[in-house]
């Protein structure tokens, strides 16, 4: 029982290492690389599920007995025989199972939350020529419950607005927001969110895991405020931001209308620049090598054999 542990622990262990270095990378050329900020947030959707999708496994199943160049990376496999023996087992799985346990209470508090948000009250008088419509094929309500624009529903989205926010704002600002909501709604920006939280329940423990929900948030809007750049809506969307976070009208906006307020108008502000396609294909590419070379170097020290004393 204890060889199967451990020989599952150094292929987690391995598997940690090299999607650590997957991480340090996409930062490092998300950083540097003037591209897109969509390029870059898909960048680190990959990034994260790299932590949880351990593709080199399928092929240490599928390919193993072929793969006789594999090796063993005994700086790893030593330690992890001593840390999976006694009493050392059993602290390290309590504080994994106790951190888990914690993760997965906030991220269902916050479901509850949301969902108690989304709930429109019965009796609410909502103006008739604005209120549930579809637009893109994704249902628009406004309400009282939301303070704020926001996308709710994970295979359902759906966008929620507050009731005044369309006098508030004006028919061009209104369309600038409302084209940001439908880029998250299109793109099921709930759904990616949630699987990283529960990605982040299992490797709570994990730094650069936590670094990527960072950048996934931030690029998260950033790239739906290119979605409005790209209608020639930016301005707009600079003003209606501003009207959004400064709204003193009796609760009907909160500052919290969208998140990285400060650095998105600051971006949004910025003179028009043309589509970054050559970086989005150099950031790209430098990526997919980076996160292959990870994938491979995996699999050159799982398969076929592990560093086990006996």
């Amino acid at each position: 029982m204890h060889e199967h542990i451990a020989r599952a622990m150094y292929y987690f262990s391995v598997h940690l290492l090299f999607a650590s270095i997957v991480a340090s990378a996409a930062w490092a050329l998300t950083s540097i690389l003037r591209a897109s900020a969509t390029t870059k947030y898909w960048i680190w959707v990959a990034t994260a599920f790299n932590f949880v999708l351990p593709s080199g496994a399928l092929i240490d199943k599928l390919w193993a007995p072929h793969l006789t160049w594999a090796r063993p990376l005994a700086v790893i496999g030593d330690p992890v025989w001593d840390m999976t023996q006694g009493r050392m087992a059993v602290i390290l799985g309590v504080i994994w199972m106790t951190g888990a346990l914690s993760m997965l209470s906030r991220l269902i508090s916050r479901i509850r939350k949301e969902r108690r948000g989304a709930k429109v009250p019965d009796g609410l008088n909502y103006r008739v020529d604005t209120s549930n419509f579809v637009t893109d094929g994704i249902p628009v309500s406004f309400g009282d419950s939301h303070p704020s624009p926001a996308v709710r529903g994970v295979l359902f989205p759906r966008i929620l607005l507050p009731t005044g926010i369309d006098r508030l704002l004006s028919q061009r600002e209104f369309r600038a927001v409302l084209i940001h909501e439908l880029a998250h709604a299109r793109r099921r920006d709930n759904l990616i969110r949630l699987l990283y939280e529960v990605s982040l329940c299992v490797f709570w423990f994990h730094p650069l895991i936590w670094l990527a929900g960072a950048r996934l948030a931030l690029y998260r809007e950033l790239s739906c405020d290119e979605s409005v750049i790209g209608r020639a809506h930016g301005q707009a969307l600079v003003s209606a931001l501003a009207k959004l976070a400064v709204c003193e009208q009796g609760g009907i906006l909160q500052a919290t209308a969208s998140s990285h307020l400060s650095y998105r108008l600051a971006r949004l502000a910025e003179p028009a620049q043309t589509a970054h396609r050559a970086a989005n294909l150099i950031l790209t590419s430098l990526f997919a090598a980076v996160i292959s070379a990870a994938i491979f170097q995996t699999i050159a020290h799982t398969a076929c054999c592990f560093v086990l004393k006996r």
